[in-house]
């Protein structure tokens, strides 16, 4: 009889992992507790702007090898798109400078030693002082590792950081920071190449993956929601979602639990998980974007931060945007819209807008949050974890939540052949 992988959360890190079992010959059951995949990765219709958008600008880079292996599964790839050359184009506010970062496309971070493709106004030696990053340990905080001032850093090094951590830099945790810039900066450009799903998140992560579950025989059910488990000594027996609906697991039938981590530990009484999040806030607006506009603007001394450019819109990132989830929302549009036309070049009134605030959108990337992330194995042998907020190695990121729902299926593969 062939076993069951019961995928719980339809989010990225389930649906990686119900895609990677499925293509090593799993039978695979997902259950989503809302009625939409995606979790904080999904796109839908505003009526507001009269497009479909997504809940949040999520950039990838040609060197997240998981999300494009996963992309590519579901056949997809080709939907994450971005320039042929890993260039970002940034302004600064408070001298009106604009300048391309040209990282090239070797596998080694060549583009230091030159001065037109560096940050304006830096030296080889300011990139050497970013060395111990590489090697910090995820209990120490950036702000004690490497000096968090001068023009580098307030131009790319800032920036970089505070998107990948949704925290301020200083505070946040080193080791984390360190395996961005191994895998980004240090890798040169042919790992930092942009890329966006220009047609939304949901149709070019989401629903082609679900789409090849449902081709091929396998069940997803939605507002399915699991509300307890129950043990039988070291492994789980059987998934209770309520109402008299529950199913029994068979000796090798195993489970991934691929939800937030207030979910999960409210199922696992006891779990270990982070407690303290920070919030993003995005923005878009509809407009069509200046022809000559890049898919992504790197904004230094202005509430943006990143300014996306997508078919009639334009969207922004606010990272570690607390401070921002209670003003009121057309004051604040009405704040981004500026900093938007300085960036930009587009000018005049507020054009239709929408405000996403993503209140709980990562958990706080700090040494104390980040000792909290439990592994991917649990006390029962069947049963397996799955998020952006376990333990990944990277901050909360895409690339993160794939890892973690591969890791996770690998598990359940390698508890097979035993």
């Amino acid at each position: 009889m062939q076993n069951t992988a019961h995928i719980i959360g339809a989010g990225i890190s389930g649906l990686s992992a119900a895609v990677r079992l499925v293509n090593a010959g799993y039978k695979v059951a997902v259950h989503e507790a809302t009625q939409q995949a995606g979790g904080r990765c999904r796109s839908y219709f505003d009526a507001a702007t009269n497009l479909t958008i997504d809940n949040g600008n999520h950039l990838l880079l040609s060197g997240n090898r998981h999300a494009r292996d996963y992309a590519r599964a579901i056949g997809t790839e080709a939907g994450l798109v971005g320039p042929a050359r890993a260039q970002f184009p940034f302004v600064d506010f408070s001298t009106g400078q604009r300048w391309q970062l040209d990282l090239g496309d070797s596998r080694l971070p060549l583009w230091v030693f030159d001065e037109a493709r560096r940050v304006p106004d830096t030296g080889l030696r300011d990139y050497l002082a970013l060395a111990p990053l590489a090697w910090a340990g995820t209990e120490a905080l950036v702000g004690n590792t490497i000096p968090c001032k001068g023009t580098l850093y307030d131009r790319l090094v800032q920036p970089l950081l505070l998107a990948a951590l949704n925290v301020d830099p200083p505070e946040g945790s080193a080791g984390l920071a360190g395996a961005i810039v191994r895998e980004t900066l240090l890798a040169g450009g042919q790992a930092c190449r942009p890329l966006i799903a220009r047609d939304g998140l949901s149709s070019v992560l989401i629903e082609p993956a679900i789409k090849l579950l449902q081709d091929r025989g396998h069940s997803v059910q939605f507002s399915h929601e699991l509300r307890a488990f129950t043990m039988s000594g070291d492994r789980v027996s059987e998934l209770d979602f309520g109402s008299g609906d529950k199913i029994a697991l068979a000796e090798g039938d195993a489970v991934v639990l691929a939800v937030p981590p207030r979910a999960a530990s409210s199922l696992l009484p006891g779990l270990k998980t982070p407690t303290k999040f920070r919030a993003i806030v995005n923005a878009h607006f509809r407009v069509d974007p200046p022809r000559d506009a890049a898919p992504i603007l790197g904004v230094v001394g202005g509430l943006v931060e990143w300014l996306f450019a997508f078919p009639q819109r334009l969207s922004v990132t606010i990272s570690n945007g607390d401070r921002l989830v209670d003003m009121p929302r057309e004051e604040l549009a009405q704040a981004i819209w500026r900093d938007v036309c300085r960036a930009s070049g587009v000018s005049g009134e507020l054009p239709p807008w929408q405000i996403v605030r993503e209140r709980r959108a990562t958990f706080e990337a700090t040494p104390e949050q980040n000792a909290l992330r439990p592994g991917a194995a649990t006390g029962q042998k069947n049963l397996f974890l799955a998020g952006d907020w376990t333990a990944t190695g990277l901050p909360a990121t895409i690339e993160g939540s794939v890892r973690s729902g591969d890791r996770a299926a690998d598990l359940v593969l390698a508890r097979r052949s035993i």
